[in-house]
C-alpha cells in the first residue's frame, strides 16, 4: 500500500520584531467577495479611509493608516477574489500586491484573511493559497453572529491547528471580536511569524484540475473537522424569499417597487436637510451682501461663489441618501438577486450577465463603471457595455433630476419620486435598446451565461452604510465642488462683463426705464437694468448665438449656455442656472435666494413662464440621455485604445438626447395647447 500524500509544513522565515526593522507596516486585507471584507475594513479604520488607484493601474482600492502599539500601520483593502489564479485585471492586481510585485506598492508585512463563517469550505480554497505564500497571516472568521443564528459552531483550536496561523472570530457588523483581532494582528506583526500550514495538497501534477481537486478535498476535510451544525433553517428562509425575488416576473416587479420606494424615501427624508442648506446659503448671501458695498466684488461672492456652490450643494442630501440606501441593499444580499433577475432581460438584448455589475455601478459614476468592464472577457461585449454605461443615471445627474422634479411638482413628494423613477427607467431602457442595436450591427457575437454567487440574506450594517456614504459624498464634493466653483466664477465673469450703461441700451428700453423711474418703481428699474446687462454680456451674446440650435427643445439662451457648460460635468448646469437666472430672474428683486424660486418665477420677454411643463420634461429627457462628461470620454479612450469609440459614444448619445427631447417638447406643447 503506497503512502499517502506528504504533509506540507512551511517553516518560520523570520522572527525579527517589526519595530526593530521598519518604522511602518502594511496589512493587506484579502477575502472572497461577499465575505464582509470591506465591512471589516470600515470597522477597523472608520472615517480615516481614502480611495485611490493602485500605482500604475486604474484599479481602485481603499486604504487607511491606524496605530497598532508603536507601529503606524496602513491597511489596504484589496479587490475580492476567489483564488490566486487571476482571470480579471482586478484579481491580477490583488495577486501582484500580495506577492509584492506591484510597482510602487510595498510587499505586505501581514495578510489579514477574511473568511465567511457561514461558508467556510468555499473560502478555504483561497485560504490555502494565501497561506502558502509564507507571509505572516491572521484569519478573521467574519459573520460569526450570522453563523451562530444559523446554528453553526466553529472549533477555533482545530482551525488554528489545521491552518497553522492565528484565527479570530469576529463580526464586522456588530464589532464583536474586533479588539481581540487587533491585539492578535499587533502581536503577529511584532513576531513576524509565518504560517505553518498542515495541508495534504500534494497532487500528481498532471493537470490544473487535479491541483484544484486536492485543495477542495482539503477544504472539505477541514470543514468537517471544525464545523458543528448545519444552516438548514437559513437555507429554507433564503429559498422561500428567492422564489419571489428571483422569479421571472415577480423579481422584476419587486425590483421596480424597491427602486420606487428608494426614491420616495430619498425625497421625503431629504426635504429637511435641503431646506436647512438652502436657508444657510441664503442667509450667507444676505449677510455678505449687507456687509459689502454694492459692486462687482459683492456680486462675485454672493452670485458667483455662494449662488453657484449653493445651487449644487443643496442637492447633496439626496445624493447621500441614494448612496446610503444602495449600500444597505448591497449589504443585505438583495443586489445579487437583482443582478440575476436583470440577467434574463440583458441576454435578450445581447449583453452578458457580467455586464450588470458595471452598469449598476454606473448609477454612481460612469468612470469606474467603464473601468470595471474589464471583468468581461469578450471584447465585443465589453465595448457594448462601455458604450451604453453613461446612459445609466450617475450621481451627477441627480441634482438636475431633483431640480426639474421640484419645478414640476413642488408640493408632492410622491409625484417627484415618480419623476425620478421614470428618469432612471428611461436611462435603463435607452441603454438596453442601444445594446440591442450595437450587438446586432457593429458588435455582433454570442452571449456568455452568467455565473454569480447568491449570498445569504443578512441584516445590513448601518455603520458600514454611513461610512460608505461619507466616503462617496466627500469624493463627490471634492471633485465636483472644485469644478463647479471654477465654472461658476467663469460664468459670473461672462455674465457680468462687458458693462452696459443706460445710454448704450436700446431706445425703447431707455423709455421703459424712464417710465419706471417716474412711477417710483425702483425694483422694476433694477430688474430691467440687470436683465439688459445680462443679455448684452459675453454670456448673453454666446447664448443668443447658440439658442437657435436648442430653441426647438424649448430652451432659452440661458439654458443653452447651461448645456454647453455642463460638458465639463453634468451637475454644473445647476450652478450655471443659479448664476444666470439669479442675476436676472423675476423674483431676484424680492430677495429670494433660492434657486428653485428664481427658476419658477423666471419669465420670457413676453411675460410667459420660462419653465413650463413641456420645457421641464424636455430638459429632463435631454439630461437623461446626453453624453456630457468629458472625463468619461477620456476614460473610454483609455479603455478602448482608440478615439473611435468615445467619438461614437458622444455622437450617438447627443443625437439620441436631442431627438428625444425634441419629440418630448413638441408633443407636450401640443397636448398643453
Amino acid at each position: 500500500m503506497s503512502p499517502g500524500p506528504p504533509e506540507l509544513s512551511l517553516p518560520i522565515v523570520s522572527t525579527t520584531p517589526l519595530s526593530a526593522s521598519r518604522g511602518a507596516a502594511t496589512i493587506a486585507l484579502v477575502g472572497n467577495p461577499n465575505a464582509g471584507k470591506t465591512s471589516l475594513f470600515n470597522r477597523l479604520t472608520g472615517m480615516r479611509a481614502k480611495t485611490a488607484n493602485f500605482p500604475g493601474t486604474t484599479v481602485e482600492h481603499r486604504r487607511a493608516t491606524i496605530a497598532l502599539g508603536d507601529v503606524a500601520t496602513t491597511i489596504v483593502d484589496l479587490p475580492g477574489l476567489y483564488s490566486l489564479d487571476p482571470s480579471t485585471p482586478d484579481e491580477r492586481v490583488a495577486c501582484d500586491a500580495l506577492e509584492g510585485l506591484l510597482p510602487g506598492m510595498p510587499e505586505p508585512d501581514l495578510v489579514l484573511l477574511v473568511v465567511d463563517s457561514t461558508n467556510l469550505e468555499r473560502n478555504l480554497f483561497l485560504a490555502s493559497q494565501v497561506l502558502e505564500l509564507g507571509e505572516p497571516t491572521v484569519v478573521a472568521l467574519n459573520l460569526s453572529d450570522a453563523a451562530a443564528k444559523q446554528g453553526i459552531t466553529l472549533d477555533l483550536p482545530v482551525l488554528r491547528e489545521r491552518l497553522g496561523c492565528p484565527v479570530v472570530s469576529v463580526s464586522a457588523r456588530t464589532g464583536a471580536g474586533v479588539d481581540e483581532l487587533l491585539a492578535v494582528v499587533s502581536q503577529t506583526l511584532r513576531e513576524r511569524k509565518a504560517p505553518q500550514l498542515h495541508a495534504d495538497l500534494a497532487s500528481c501534477g498532471s493537470c490544473r484540475g487535479c491541483q484544484f481537486s486536492a485543495r477542495y478535498d482539503w477544504a472539505s476535510r477541514v470543514r468537517s473537522a471544525s464545523v458543528r451544525g448545519e444552516a438548514t433553517a437559513q437555507g429554507r428562509i433564503t429559498a422561500t424569499i428567492d422564489r419571489v425575488l428571483t422569479h421571472r416576473v415577480g423579481g422584476l416587479v419587486a425590483f421596480a417597487l424597491v427602486m420606487a420606494a428608494t426614491f420616495l424615501t430619498i425625497f421625503w427624508a431629504a426635504t429637511f436637510p435641503m431646506d436647512l442648506i438652502d436657508g444657510l446659503f441664503g442667509a450667507a448671501g444676505e449677510t455678505l451682501g449687507a456687509w459689502l458695498p454694492a459692486g462687482d466684488l459683492r456680486s462675485l461672492l454672493t452670485d458667483g461663489v455662494i449662488g453657484g456652490l449653493g445651487g449644487m450643494l443643496v442637492f447633496l442630501p439626496q445624493i447621500c441618501l441614494l448612496f446610503f440606501v444602495l449600500a444597505l441593499l448591497e449589504d443585505s444580499g438583495y443586489m445579487a438577486r437583482a443582478a440575476l433577475v436583470m440577467d434574463r432581460l440583458m441576454h435578450k438584448v445581447g449583453l452578458p450577465g457580467k455586464a450588470f455589475v458595471p452598469l449598476l455601478s454606473a448609477h454612481a459614476c460612469a468612470i469606474p463603471a467603464i473601468m470595471s468592464t474589464r471583468v468581461i472577457e469578450d471584447r465585443r461585449d465589453r465595448l457594448a457595455t462601455i458604450l451604453i454605461a453613461p446612459l445609466m443615471t450617475c450621481s451627477a445627474r441627480i441634482p438636475v433630476y431633483a431640480m426639474v422634479a421640484t419645478l414640476l411638482f413642488p408640493q408632492s413628494s410622491v409625484q417627484r419620486a415618480l419623476i425620478f423613477t421614470a428618469a432612471y427607467a428611461l436611462g435603463i431602457t435607452a441603454a438596453l435598446v442601444m445594446a440591442w442595436v450595437f450587438k446586432r450591427t457593429l458588435l455582433k457575437g454570442p452571449v456568455r451565461p452568467l455565473v454569480i454567487e447568491l449570498p445569504n440574506y443578512r441584516l445590513p450594517s448601518l455603520r458600514n452604510a454611513v461610512l460608505l456614504t461619507f466616503d462617496r459624498a466627500a469624493a463627490f464634493v471634492k471633485t465636483a465642488g472644485t469644478t463647479i466653483l471654477m465654472i461658476s466664477l467663469i460664468l459670473w465673469a461672462l455674465a457680468t462683463y462687458p458693462k452696459t450703461s443706460v445710454e448704450e441700451m436700446p431706445a425703447e428700453v431707455q423709455a421703459q426705464l424712464a417710465a419706471l423711474e417716474a412711477a417710483g418703481d425702483e425694483s422694476g428699474v433694477e430688474h430691467l437694468t440687470q436683465q439688459m446687462e445680462l443679455e448684452r454680456s459675453f454670456a448673453g451674446r454666446i447664448g443668443r448665438t447658440i439658442q437657435p440650435v436648442f430653441q426647438p427643445l424649448g430652451f432659452d439662451w440661458k439654458m443653452s449656455i447651461g448645456v454647453l457648460s455642463s460638458f465639463a460635468a453634468r451637475e454644473v448646469i445647476v450652478s450655471t442656472m443659479a448664476v444666470l437666472y439669479g442675476l436676472g430672474a423675476d423674483g431676484a428683486d424680492d430677495g429670494v435666494n433660492s434657486l428653485l424660486a428664481s427658476l419658477g418665477a423666471s419669465k420670457h420677454s413676453d411675460g410667459s413662464p420660462v419653465f413650463t411643463t413641456a420645457t421641464c420634461l424636455s430638459l429632463l429627457v435631454f439630461y437623461v440621455l446626453a453624453m456630457q462628461c468629458l472625463p468619461t470620454q477620456a476614460v473610454t479612450r483609455r479603455e478602448t485604445g482608440s478615439w473611435r469609440w468615445p467619438l461614437l459614444q458622444l455622437g450617438y448619445m447627443t443625437a439620441l438626447a436631442y431627438v428625444a427631447a425634441l419629440i418630448t417638447y413638441q408633443t407636450a406643447s401640443l397636448l398643453a395647447s
